[in-house]
């Protein structure tokens, strides 16, 4: 709830001051108790004898009627020219009124942004018909660790000890079809790493009877680097980039992250980042 800076009393503190009128104090008293005039006190008490609690809520300042209202037919030439995504200062110019009354007109239509102009995508969902003719491959940063970290501790004091330990990067692969996931941590999110670790994640799937087909990725450095290219054709994987701020598409790798974070990262307190990637294979395998 919105309180002003400058309100002596909540829902709550009108109740209050309500009810010590009603137990018998004059408004005179409750006034000086609660530090407002007593026509606040009687104005309360009055609207809770006719409407109850609901009386003492905050109302809008908004008048009930406007003394000259934008007539309907400006406001829908504003929002007409508005779908023809003028600015408002176009729209002003073109209908004579002020810029301020356009401004409020497009807000209350909806229309102030651009965005709203473009209805949302609808989503796209899709899966791949059999195992390993797509695997999603994405990196999550974590950091390294000496000691119980404010994560878990919610104490940021006596942390020097994990100051300056680096970082370590889960690499982690799921397959589109049955969800199969594969994940390793590893010193560096660099196409060194980036390349080693698709190596394994086939190895892992082949282990399975699963033959992989394809490999999507985001746009990181790593997986652009000519490198990264070149051991997917020596691996015969089609290599399959999203596009560009769009991680939904990616959103299976993205979805296990999330999983792995809650599960296993932050799920209970290590005593070093060694004794939680020493962890990872037993949760995946639970």
């Amino acid at each position: 709830m919105d309180i002003h800076e400058n309100d002596r009393l909540t829902p709550r503190g009108r109740e209050h001051m309500v009810n010590m009128v009603l137990s018998g104090q004059t408004p005179k008293a409750v006034s000086e108790a609660v530090g407002v005039c007593p026509r606040s006190v009687r104005k309360w008490v009055e609207r809770f004898q006719l409407e109850g609690l609901a009386a003492l809520q905050d109302r809008s300042s908004r008048p009930d009627r406007l003394r000259q209202p934008t007539p309907q037919a400006t406001v829908d030439q504003i929002e007409a020219l508005r779908r023809q995504r003028l600015t408002g200062k176009a729209i002003a110019a073109e209908t004579g009124i002020s810029t301020a009354t356009v401004s409020r007109v497009l807000k209350r239509l909806g229309l102030n942004r651009l965005s709203a102009l473009e209805p949302a995508e609808p989503p796209r969902r899709y899966q791949r018909d059999r195992p390993g003719e797509l695997i999603h491959i994405d990196i999550k940063k974590l950091g390294k660790f000496n000691g119980i970290g404010h994560r878990i501790t919610g104490d940021r004091t006596g942390q020097s000890n994990n100051r300056g330990v680096g970082w370590e990067f889960v690499h982690v692969a799921i397959d589109d079809a049955s969800r199969i996931a594969f994940s390793r941590v590893m010193k560096t999110e660099r196409k060194a790493c980036a390349i080693t670790f698709p190596k394994a994640a086939i190895a892992y799937y082949a282990s399975l009877g699963i033959t992989v087909e394809r490999v999507m990725t985001d746009n990181g450095s790593c997986y652009k680097a000519f490198a990264f290219r070149r051991a997917c054709k020596r691996l015969g994987l089609r290599h399959i980039r999203t596009r560009p701020y769009t991680p939904s598409t990616n959103g299976n790798a993205e979805r296990f992250i999330q999983t792995a974070l809650r599960e296993w990262a932050y799920a209970r307190a290590y005593d070093t980042s060694r004794q939680r990637a020493a962890e990872l294979p037993y949760w995946m395998h639970c």
